[in-house]
């Protein structure tokens, strides 16, 4: 037991003070992350929108996630990751008490864009604020300590959320909103004071990135796309599984809460220990592409075995996953950059993850509306095995590519500078 206990010290050990906080403010927000996860749910049963209507309802919110993504990477390196993260959780907050009103299809559709607009303009600045913040021999765990705070407040904002959802699924709009205005002033309060987060000037030799700008960067591109095909089976945690837990298994709102709180947790407990434990002794390449074999079975499991154990099994594989490969994708962007360009790579790597919240829900529910959720399945599984493979090489190439950048090139702040 002691030894556990000196790991996990060891796993959390030498992160800086601002790392800490960012990951605090996130779990404020996240903890509040209910509407997003019980919107599927929200769209068919309070409001009787068809799963066609619903996945495309779902897929606005993704299309917002882009136009945010590209807005939030421009903002940070022209103005600092500062005001975008303060105005993004302030405004979005607020937006959704807005959204609670918003009922005809045309409005809700509109109101979801933008929400998600200004929510997901957020993203690149974090991800520009971590690599800043963190020291240059633990970035990965800095992503590491953030992506376990948001997971935590995943762990507890379903599983509230399915009680509030069976009460009436006002209080998840509420709830939402408040926790995100409460995580803006958090952040304002203690980052305005802060030295790095204004935009940095370009110098010369300022770092050893590949290009000046991500859309020129070729492989960075490739890997972007892979990223995608990811996130997009990934996201089938949101979109359509709480549809099948549903439909398939008749479970109610509490339990389905629960079940997803359990990702939440898993990451939560396990993500910094996996991360300490194999960052420097496994090659980034093996690791991610592990991961993405992990989620192709977390989903075929689902349709090996009608049980509902195999629920809570496949729920562990696809957290397990997540753990292998979001955080060394993460780290693969920052290295990837400089602290001149860092908002646009990380701009560029958020809309992969936008693009996935439109393609998920919309080729998932259309999957299931016309050859069932068995068809669904077998794809996802399909597509995490192709990209699997395609990442390993594509992360092996960006990987020898940084370790042949010259040694005297000297690193920018916040640059990752890991073996």
């Amino acid at each position: 037991m002691k030894k556990v206990v000196q790991l996990y010290r060891n796993a959390f050990g030498g992160l800086s003070e601002p790392a800490w906080m960012l990951s605090l403010v996130m779990f404020i927000n996240r903890s509040g992350a209910m509407v997003l996860p019980f919107l599927g749910l929200y769209l068919t049963e309070e409001l009787g929108y068809s799963l066609q209507d619903t996945g495309i309802i779902i897929g606005i919110y993704g299309f917002g996630s882009i136009c945010g993504a590209l807005l939030g990477g421009w903002l940070t390196d022209k103005t600092g990751h500062f005001f975008v993260q303060f105005f993004s959780l302030t405004l979005g907050g607020l937006l959704y008490f807005v959204l609670l009103h918003l009922h005809q299809f045309e409005y809700l559709a509109a109101g979801v864009f933008i929400l998600s607009l200004v929510n997901d303009s957020m993203r690149p600045a974090n991800a520009a604020s971590i690599a800043t913040y963190a020291r240059p021999e633990n970035v990965t765990r800095a992503f590491s300590l953030n992506r376990m705070a948001l997971n935590l407040g995943f762990s507890v904002g379903p599983a509230i959320g399915g009680l509030l959802a069976a009460l009436s699924y006002n209080w998840l709009f509420i709830a939402d909103g408040t926790t995100c205005i409460v995580a803006g002033i958090f952040f304002y309060l203690y980052f305005r004071r802060q030295q790095g987060h204004r935009p940095v000037q370009a110098q010369p030799h300022a770092g050893a990135g590949a290009v000046g700008s991500p859309y020129k960067d070729g492989v960075f591109i490739l890997f972007i796309v892979l990223c995608c095909c990811f996130a997009t089976v990934f996201f089938q945690l949101i979109s359509t599984l709480p549809l099948y837990y549903r439909q398939v298994y008749k479970l109610p709102e509490l339990h389905i809460g629960g079940l997803m709180a359990l990702n939440g947790l898993i990451v939560f407990l396990l993500e910094m220990l996996v991360v300490y434990l194999l960052a420097d002794r496994v090659k980034k390449s093996r690791l991610i592409a592990g991961g993405l074999l992990l989620l192709g079975l977390s989903f075929v499991l689902l349709n090996l075995v009608q049980h509902m154990a195999v629920l809570f099994v496949s729920m562990f594989l696809l957290s397990v996953a997540e753990i292998l490969a979001m955080p060394f994708m993460a780290t693969i962007t920052t290295e990837r950059s400089t602290a001149q360009n860092r908002g646009a790579y990380m701009g560029l790597y958020t809309i992969a993850y936008a693009t996935a919240h439109i393609l998920a829900p919309v080729l998932g529910t259309r999957l299931i509306a016309s050859y069932g959720f068995a068809t669904l399945w077998w794809a996802a599984a399909a597509m995490a095995l192709v990209t699997a493979a395609v990442l390993y090489f594509v992360v092996q190439r960006l990987e020898n590519a940084r370790l042949q950048e010259p040694a005297a090139a000297p690193p920018a702040l916040g640059k990752a500078v890991i073996s």
